[in-house]
């Protein structure tokens, strides 16, 4: 929500989120505005040997100027990291639909994860590898840049030394995290992808309350937000893969209710009222003469037009559905519906049914009953 495309690379959306808009001045003013030059600048000489005159650093505007070069800087280099594991998951085919820049990083969004813990270690560490080689190449610099441009070696001495920095507090294993991530991919090696992330999201939460010991006693409001990050992802993330699992191996066609009542689409609505109250079913799918699913009508069609004899059904029906095919994998399926109830089912050609979100519900009931049979027996 609230994104802004602001470039394209390799065909990827760069986004930023209006978190990082209002957050970056900020950023500019906490390295610029509060002594935050003097503690870089020492720094970046024990790093470059070239002496760097503080007071010319800060006279006038000078400091604020640097601080939002250095934080635009800062966020560029996470975009290159997260370019780095966008690289490398297409490599393996997996390709990424945006990379989103907000207050707290970067997130590359893969169209999906490997289960392969290889490739998810590889993916997983070309981010801090590209942090890594951007930070070399800065403190590279250093050594051509004139000791003239004081301003140019301080961004670049700070970059050379945050992107470093970063990448070590990243490779922690927080999950989800990327060295949370590494750590799944290692645990995977040994036992289930299901159970490898719930370890590692155990651990993730561990780590979430660290930082948010570490930022509410030392004053490190940063480290709160980390901490909600990491909590509420690692969590949310064990969750989607438990449920992935859970529905492995089934496919749109063993989940699709085949018993949904229908309705014609030349049936007036004052008719399809009755036949709700017949069928004690609020939605009907809806067909046209020739048998064909053509959508979707429900109680809501009902409160709108009300019991109009002089309206049909097909009318009013819902047709701009979502579609799956019938062997389509469930999580898949259920993925494309995220944010709707329903969706179109085909047979590769025609529309043959519609499948709800509760379909599923009552699958993983039945999955969860099974494997509690199974280890009771």
């Amino acid at each position: 929500m609230y994104n802004y495309r602001v470039a394209t690379v390799w065909g990827i959306p760069i986004k930023v989120n209006i978190s990082l808009v209002v957050f970056l001045p900020v950023l500019a003013w906490i390295i610029g505005g509060t002594g935050q030059i003097e503690l870089y600048a020492g720094l970046v000489e024990v790093v470059s040997g070239v002496p760097l005159d503080v007071e010319t650093l800060q006279a006038g505007n000078n400091g604020f100027v640097l601080g939002a070069l250095a934080a635009i800087g800062l966020f560029a280099s996470v975009t290159v990291h997260e370019l780095g594991h966008a690289a490398a998951a297409r490599r393996y085919g997996i390709e990424t639909s945006a990379i989103t820049l907000w207050i707290l990083g970067g997130l590359a969004s893969l169209e999906r994860l490997p289960k392969e813990p290889g490739r998810e270690l590889v993916i997983a560490l070309a981010g801090p590898a590209a942090s890594v080689v951007t930070g070399i190449a800065c403190y590279a610099a250093l050594f051509v840049v004139p000791a003239s441009a004081p301003s140019v070696v301080f961004v670049l001495g700070f970059l050379a030394i945050t992107n470093v920095t970063l990448t070590v507090f990243n490779l922690l294993p927080a999950f989800p995290m990327d060295g949370g991530r590494v750590l799944r991919a290692f645990l995977a090696r040994s036992r289930p992808y299901v159970d490898a992330t719930r370890i590692a999201a155990r651990v993730g939460v561990m780590f979430a309350i660290l930082f948010a010991l570490v930022g509410l006693f030392g004053g490190a409001p940063m480290l709160l937000l980390l901490a909600l990050f990491v909590y509420s992802a690692a969590n949310g993330e064990s969750r989607v893969v438990a449920l992935e699992g859970m529905l492995d191996g089934f496919l749109v066609k063993d989940v699709v209710d085949r018993d949904r009542p229908t309705v014609d689409a030349d049936v007036t609505l004052d008719a399809f009222a009755q036949r709700v109250l017949d069928d004690r079913v609020d939605h009907h799918v809806v067909r046209d003469r020739g048998g064909r699913v053509i959508g979707l009508v429900g109680l809501d069609a009902l409160r709108e037009h009300g019991r109009d004899t002089g309206t049909l059904v097909g009318d009013v029906a819902t047709t701009d559905l979502p579609t799956v095919d019938l062997t389509t994998p469930a999580f898949d399926a259920l993925r494309e519906m995220d944010k709707v109830e329903y969706a179109f089912v085909t047979d590769g050609t025609d529309v043959v049914g519609i499948v709800e979100r509760e379909d599923f519900a009552s699958l993983l009931e039945l999955t969860g009953l099974s494997q509690r049979d199974r280890f009771a027996q």
